[in-house]
């Protein structure tokens, strides 16, 4: 079945340039919804949206009763102008497809047109799950409340582009049994002082020192408080404060994200951060609040699922296009961890980097693209498992 996705590799370059052109943000993605659902319905697939978010959950029914397996495509985009010399550049200013998701979506429905064709020949169901809001690490768990993993068996999905390592060529896919990804939360503190004028800053208590000294404090943590041997990342990625140069501020807020292979640190990196900021903020007469935006836990193949995923992608790309050791996890992360934790299964990735085509760029940047020429190996990736799953 899989060897059909090559005669769809121009249908799918079109359907991924189409989707390019339409990004939309967070969990509610009407233009996006709708073209998916134009698909299934010319493909006689049945579907359920969600009443949350523009989700989608679409059975392929066997001819024979079976297991179910699911493979999921991400929908949402990043809020980031396309700087790309194209002509199917985004027409939502401000707006872009700078993770692949666009392709994401193109390659499942790839899939599901080949499945869906030989729908009497499987033995079991292919649930196809379209999600929101990925980038905000929250449309997992809508799907999951909605029912997507009800009756699943095992859970398959895959990332394009250069997340990996931006030196393997396009057209390779990684795929490795255990933790892949890192957890990723998000956190905020917002720290309060005493605004006045900057000539006498006596008369105030200045929240942008406080939060300098927090900065700088939070270092530690990682470096005195996390072994070496245990993979964590803390980073601060925003601080606003402030109007005028000649005056001191009432609040400061710092934003930043923590990344972690094993919850225990992940959970100990969030308490050390408020204990850090409250301490630091309390020695310089200020106070905080603190919020911690949970995202997602560490992405952690099933070893079976992912040996059998393995072997199916071997049919499809050959053993020297398929690489089953990095030599440590992503410190990305996916909310396809979720799923995860429901049922057994694998995440894999396929590299579309390629330096003549321009297509060796870092993800969610202006100037991301996605070397098109893979397009049908990621739909026979999938077809491929389900054939392995199902049999």
């Amino acid at each position: 079945m899989w060897e059909e996705c090559k005669e769809l590799q121009n249908d799918l370059v079109k359907m991924r340039r189409d989707l390019h052109q339409i990004p939309e943000l967070g969990k509610i993605l009407p233009r996006t919804q709708e073209y998916i659902l134009n698909e299934l319905e010319k493909l006689g697939i049945p579907y359920k949206c969600s009443k949350t978010d523009s989700s989608i959950i679409a059975d392929i029914v066997g001819g024979t009763p079976g297991k179910t397996i699911a493979l999921r495509a991400d929908m949402d985009a990043l809020p980031i102008k396309e700087l790309n010399a194209v002509d199917y550049v985004s027409k939502n200013e401000g707006c872009m497809h700078a993770c692949g998701h666009d392709t994401h979506m193109t390659m499942l429905l790839g899939a599901a047109k080949v499945l869906s064709q030989h729908k009497n020949e499987l033995k079991g169901t292919v649930r196809l799950l379209f999600q929101t809001a990925e980038e905000l690490s929250k449309g997992a768990q809508i799907m999951i409340a909605d029912g997507a993993m009800a009756g699943v068996d095992a859970v398959f999905g895959q990332h394009i582009g250069t997340i990996i390592n931006k030196d393997i060529p396009a057209g390779k896919f990684i795929l490795t049994p255990g933790c892949c990804m890192a957890s990723f939360d998000r956190f905020v503190i917002k720290v309060e002082g005493h605004g006045c004028h900057g000539s006498s800053p006596e008369k105030g208590i200045d929240p942008i020192n406080i939060a300098s000294h927090i900065v700088i404090s939070l270092q530690e943590v990682i470096a005195r408080e996390i072994a070496a041997t245990k993979p964590a990342v803390l980073t601060i990625g925003s601080i606003h404060g402030g109007n005028a140069y000649n005056a001191i501020p009432d609040t400061v807020i710092i934003e930043g994200t923590i990344r972690a292979l094993e919850e225990p640190i992940r959970r100990k990196l969030a308490q050390r951060i408020e204990e850090i900021a409250n301490g630091v903020a309390s020695t310089f007469g200020g106070t905080i609040e603190f919020e911690m935006d949970w995202g997602a836990p560490p992405v952690i193949n099933n070893d079976a699922m992912a040996h059998l995923a393995i072997d199916a992608i071997t049919k499809v790309a050959g053993s020297e296009n398929v690489i089953t050791q990095v030599p440590a996890p992503n410190m990305g992360g996916e909310d396809f961890a979720y799923f995860l934790n429901e049922v057994p299964g694998a995440f894999f990735f396929l590299s579309s980097s390629n330096k003549e085509k321009h297509t060796d760029v870092a993800h969610h940047n202006p100037l991301f693209n996605i070397d098109e020429d893979v397009l049908y190996l990621g739909s026979a990736a999938f077809v491929s498992i389900v054939e392995e799953f199902l049999k």
